[in-house]
């Protein structure tokens, strides 16, 4: 991933991102800086929050990183996923439902979901929900799709 530019955020952006993040997931942003790196070769840009990638903004919203969610451990927009789902989901694939233990009911159909496992509750992947939390554990069938995950370029990017 090519940087094409690097700058501090003024104060509403943190404020706009900061509230995204409490609604969205339940979790207070609390650092010192914040600088939005623009990436040349990619749909999306990163916010480094006190020099950590923890927030990107995948289709122009802000969301946390797979770090992010690790970090911040968010209590909303989580879906849980099984022991055996865990190579699958870290090596970039779309969750599906047998693998869900469960999943968060406030979760709709187009929302930014974080994937965790169960057994250490880790997230491993971000994703976009392809229906709602109600609807997740279940037989058959794709739920989310994987937006970024463990590995993957935005895992390993550092600047």
């Amino acid at each position: 991933m090519e940087v094409s530019s690097r700058h501090h955020l003024r104060s509403d952006a943190v404020r706009e991102i900061a509230d995204a993040l409490r609604e969205g997931l339940s979790v207070e942003l609390d650092a010192e800086s914040f600088e939005l790196v623009e990436i040349a070769d990619e749909d999306f840009d990163v916010v480094l929050v006190d020099g950590d990638p923890l927030v990107w903004y995948p289709e122009g919203e802000p969301f946390v990183t797979v770090q992010g969610a690790n970090e911040f451990d968010p209590s909303t927009g989580v879906v849980t996923v099984d022991s055996g789902a865990i190579s699958f989901v870290s090596d970039g694939a779309d969750i599906m439902r047998p693998g869900i233990t469960e999943a968060e009911a406030g979760i709709e159909e187009g929302d930014l979901v974080v994937v965790e496992e169960e057994n250490h509750g880790k997230a491993l992947a971000v994703g976009r929900a392809l229906t709602s939390g109600d609807d997740m554990v279940g037989d058959s069938g794709k739920v989310v799709q994987n937006l970024h995950h463990v590995g993957d370029e935005l895992y390993e990017f550092t600047v």
